[in-house]
């Protein structure tokens, strides 16, 4: 076996797990049912499967120019996903009034 055929596997095979990463977070936002739970859903499976596809891609581009840009890709998404799932949080926590029916409350001593 060549390097070519071992880079072309292991891009391959990483390239599955982030795609499996991005099918279970579209699942998982359409099963659960509360606007809270989808977004941990979408927000872990999205930051997962960018991570594998573009390491995905640094190994199939080599180091270049190009894995530099990758790599910035990866720096500002995983900055502006949590924020802007944080954010959203936030807007449903302030404007939903049935909010309380699905957290758990503890009991007084």
């Amino acid at each position: 076996m060549t390097a070519e055929w071992i880079r072309f596997i292991i891009t391959a095979v990483l390239m599955a797990v982030g795609l499996f990463f991005f099918a279970t977070a579209v699942l998982g936002a359409n099963r659960f049912g509360f606007v809270m739970n989808r977004m941990h859903a979408a927000g872990i499976g999205d930051t997962a499967g960018l991570f594998f596809v573009i390491l995905a891609l640094f190994v199939a581009s080599g180091v270049h120019a190009d894995t530099l840009k990758l790599s910035l890709i990866v720096f500002f998404m995983w900055f502006t996903s949590p924020v802007s799932s944080h954010f959203l949080s936030q807007i449903e926590y302030y404007t939903n009034p049935e909010l309380y029916r699905f957290m758990k409350r503890k009991e007084e001593p």
